[in-house]
């Protein structure tokens, strides 16, 4: 997938990562921890609607949202002391903010791979993120499938 078919958001995010150094990659997924966005009040009290992304050395946990406008909106949570993990639920989170279901569904499976961290962190860190992309996708599908 190119530059031009990759979400702006996206694409921009990839550019941030691929602009750094590999030790300062590191420093900005531990940056993007920080901002991963807290969870609307209407999901708080609901963790039965979250899945578990096993995959993830820590636990994290996302829920996928489409709206009437088909419009995705992923919410995630995951512990601060997994910055890490947190730093790749942040990511998605922001990077697919506002997209349609068939954006989200066109993100490139190795996106994860895009962001030239295979040298910064381990294998089984990106095949944790690949499967939170993998899970949202699902999410999504399942979600058109229902409405």
């Amino acid at each position: 997938m190119t530059d031009m078919t990759l979400a702006p958001a996206l694409a921009e995010i990839r550019e941030d990562f691929l602009a750094l150094e590999q030790p300062d990659r590191l420093q900005l997924l531990l940056e993007f921890s920080n901002d991963l966005p807290e969870l609307p009040e209407r999901y708080r009290d609901h963790p039965d609607l979250f899945e578990r992304v096993v995959e993830c050395q820590s636990p994290v946990y996302i829920f996928v949202e489409v709206d009437e406008h088909d419009v995705v909106h992923l919410f995630a949570t995951a512990p601060r002391e997994s910055p890490t993990t947190r730093g790749f639920a942040s990511i998605l989170a922001q990077g697919l903010a506002g997209l349609t279901a068939d954006e989200v569904l066109a993100v490139p499976d190795d996106y994860p791979q895009m962001l030239g961290l295979t040298q910064a962190v381990s294998p089984l860190r990106i095949r944790g993120m690949s499967a939170l992309l993998g899970r949202t996708k699902r999410q999504v599908r399942e979600k058109l499938a229902a409405a």
